[in-house]
C-alpha cells in the first residue's frame, strides 16, 4: 500500500513539476519590441521602444464536431492584461498635419481566449515590419533603373 501511494505521490509532483516549468519556460511574457511609425505626410519614420506580448499558451484542439467538440477546444493567445499609450512626436511633418502618435506599452500579459472586439486576435502585415514604407519604396525605385 506504501508503495503504490509513493508512486501515485511522485507521478503528481512530476506530473506538477513540468506544468510550472512549461509555464515559465515557454509562458506569455513581456517582451521588448521596436516599432516603426511613420505618416505618409511626414518625411522621417520614427524607431520607438516599447513592450509587446508574446510567447506561447496552452491549447488544445478536437476532432470532435459540434456541441461536443467545443468542450474539449481549448484556445488561448498572450494577450494584453494591461497596456498604457504613450505620445510621440513625428519629425519633418507639414503644418497641417498633427505630429503627436500614439503606441502601446504592454505592462502585463496572460494566456486567455482573445476577444475579438478589443484585440486583433491574428493579423499578418502586407509588409515586412523592419522597415519603413518610404525606405521601402525608395529601394523599389532604385531597384528597378
Amino acid at each position: 500500500m506504501d508503495r503504490v501511494y509513493l508512486s501515485s505521490m511522485s507521478l503528481f509532483v512530476c506530473v506538477l513539476l513540468c506544468v510550472l516549468i512549461a509555464d515559465t519556460a515557454c509562458g506569455c511574457t513581456l517582451k521588448n519590441f521596436t516599432l516603426m511609425i511613420e505618416k505618409y505626410e511626414c518625411e522621417q519614420c520614427v524607431l520607438i521602444n516599447t513592450t509587446i506580448c508574446s510567447g506561447y499558451c496552452y491549447t488544445q484542439d478536437t476532432n470532435f464536431r459540434g456541441r461536443v467538440g467545443k468542450n474539449f477546444l481549448i484556445q488561448q493567445g498572450c494577450t494584453p492584461g494591461s497596456l498604457v499609450y504613450r505620445t510621440a512626436r513625428l519629425v519633418g511633418c507639414p503644418r497641417n498635419v498633427n505630429p503627436v502618435i500614439y503606441y502601446p506599452e504592454f505592462h502585463r500579459c496572460k494566456c486567455r481566449s482573445c476577444d475579438r472586439r478589443t484585440h486583433h486576435c491574428v493579423q499578418k502585415s502586407r509588409y515586412p515590419l523592419n522597415q519603413c514604407r518610404k525606405t521601402r519604396h525608395k529601394r523599389k525605385g532604385k531597384d528597378s533603373n
